[in-house]
């Protein structure tokens, strides 16, 4: 039970956690993956190289000490942070595990003289408050997975039905179910969760449903990452007929309903969940602005997709910018890295608009940043991070 007390000590933690915390949950994740294997799968190497992982758990826990006398601040938060774990399939067992190993880190990060008896006992309850919070939430969520029609719970088998290359990097999988049963339907914007044995060790990603819902089948576009092994593994040794064991579809990242003009702006491979938000929204009459930047034309996925459907569909506009250009390629409509003044010029006119843009952390900050500087409202901005749930 988190006391009074307790809510005070941790609160008095604060100022701690504002300058180490960092430090702390670096520390806590080598000791949680090196003396807890079976954890391993559900966390990406690279963001733990990368520094990434730590640092949105440092600043999860920085929030959540900061509100820790009323979490309604942190709803956004905690909602990413259900859905990234329904995705990976997380399980109450591995709560016990996170909290021992974040109570060692405190412990030996701060030291015994900071990280009192009285200080550990503070943070275990303050964990288990939050333990209890995301476990029931998490079980709710895949409850209504499994009863929703052409649901289910765990893993599901599915064939790689076809297999196409979209750019230099990014390759599509088109997966339909193994069993013959209905399709789980899912909100564009949303990803699927995969579980994979490469080499006898088990890997879990998310990876974003790069086209609108169809009954039939489920489409991933994945990028090959240089020292990815999971992505790699997909375009090298993973052939069309092979099975791969899919978790349902989860995420918050999705289309709302509206009828303000759309917005969707893309960097990279952030392109593949705004597809699926395309091909939705392509069926009503609402304005749509499709800006897509990418280093070149070699790496452009999706180009001759985009190029056949303003044909189509009249309230389609696209516009493209590469940060570099050869004459041999086909023209974007600017080079260079997107600009507050391009973008100024590719919005609609109005400001009443809804925008939706993902991308690498850099781009989506100066987006955020243009956004906001060109009047447009931050309640309409929605965004989503390809990898740890945390905030701009």
């Amino acid at each position: 039970m988190l006391s009074a007390q307790h809510r005070a000590i941790v609160k008095a933690t604060v100022p701690l956690l504002e300058t180490g915390g960092e430090a702390l949950t670096t520390h806590f994740y080598r000791l949680m993956l090196a003396e807890y294997p079976e954890v391993r799968p559900l966390f990406n190497q690279a963001h733990q190289a990368s520094g990434d992982q730590p640092r949105a758990l440092a600043n999860s826990v920085l929030a959540y000490a900061r509100h820790i006398d009323d979490l309604t601040p942190l709803k956004g938060l905690v909602g990413r942070i259900v859905n990234k774990h329904v995705g990976l399939h997380i399980q109450p067992e591995h709560y016990p595990i996170v909290g021992t190993c974040l109570l060692r880190a405190i412990r030996e990060v701060l030291g015994p003289e900071v990280a009192t008896d009285e200080v550990i006992a503070a943070w275990g309850a303050a964990y288990q408050q939050l333990a209890s919070l995301l476990i029931d939430a998490e079980e709710q969520y895949y409850a209504a997975q499994e009863s929703a029609p052409g649901g289910w719970r765990g893993t599901r088998d599915f064939r790689v039905a076809r297999k196409e290359r979209e750019s230099a990097e990014i390759t599509s999988f088109y997966l339909v179910p193994v069993d013959g049963g209905p399709l789980r339907d899912y909100q564009p914007g949303q990803y699927i969760g995969l579980k994979i044995l490469i080499d006898g060790a088990e890997y879990r990603r998310n990876y974003s449903l790069s086209a609108a819902p169809n009954g039939v089948e489920y489409r991933i576009s994945v990028k090959r990452q240089p020292n990815g092994i999971v992505s790699n593994h997909l375009h090298d040794r993973v052939r069309e007929g092979d099975v791969l064991a899919l978790y349902p579809p989860a995420g918050n990242f999705t289309l709302q309903e509206s009828d303000k003009p759309l917005v969707l702006i893309s960097g990279g491979v952030g392109i593949t969940p705004t597809l699926a938000m395309l091909q939705a929204a392509l069926h009503s009459s609402r304005p749509i602005h499709f800006i897509h930047c990418a280093r070149n034309h070699a790496v452009h996925a999706f180009r001759d997709y985009i190029e056949k459907t303003i044909v189509q569909f009249p309230q389609l506009k696209r516009f493209y910018c590469y940060d570099q250009h050869s004459d041999a390629a086909p023209k974007p409509d600017a080079v260079g890295y997107l600009s507050k003044e391009r973008l100024a010029q590719w919005l609609p006119r109005e400001r009443d608009i809804d925008v939706y843009f993902l991308g690498p952390k850099p781009f989506m900050r100066n987006v955020k940043q243009y956004l906001k500087e060109l009047a447009v409202p931050e309640s309409q901005a929605r965004y989503e991070f390809f990898g740890p749930a945390e905030a701009l």
